[in-house]
């Protein structure tokens, strides 16, 4: 996957095309993200001990990683990511377009 928990993505296809957010988890088996405040649907919950009222809960759901892109704060708009090695030897993700370093909390 291109992307990584913590990142700074924006949609770039679906009906949630040019919202932005951040990834909370990585499905790799389906190929899917979940990123916060985007994608949301509505779970009906019964009432467990965990959860005692149940009701409506909302929440994000999975979105496809292909209709997903980083985000370049710099160039502010969404860019691909392409590897170089920084003065230590160690591997580093670079905007393709004006490299700046994409980081991840």
């Amino acid at each position: 996957m291109h992307v990584r928990k913590g990142d700074q993505i924006v949609v770039i296809a679906g009906k949630e095309k040019g919202k932005r957010g951040r990834v909370l988890r990585l499905l790799t088996s389906k190929s899917r993200v979940v990123v916060e405040r985007i994608n949301m649907v509505k779970r009906h919950t019964k009432p467990t001990q965990r959860s005692p009222r149940g009701g409506i809960v909302e929440k994000e759901a999975g979105l496809p990683v292909s209709n997903i892109s980083l985000w370049c704060a710099k160039c502010s708009g969404p860019r691909r990511a392409r590897v170089e090695l920084d003065p230590n030897g160690k591997k580093r993700r670079v905007c393709a377009k004006c490299t700046t370093a994409f980081e991840t909390e």
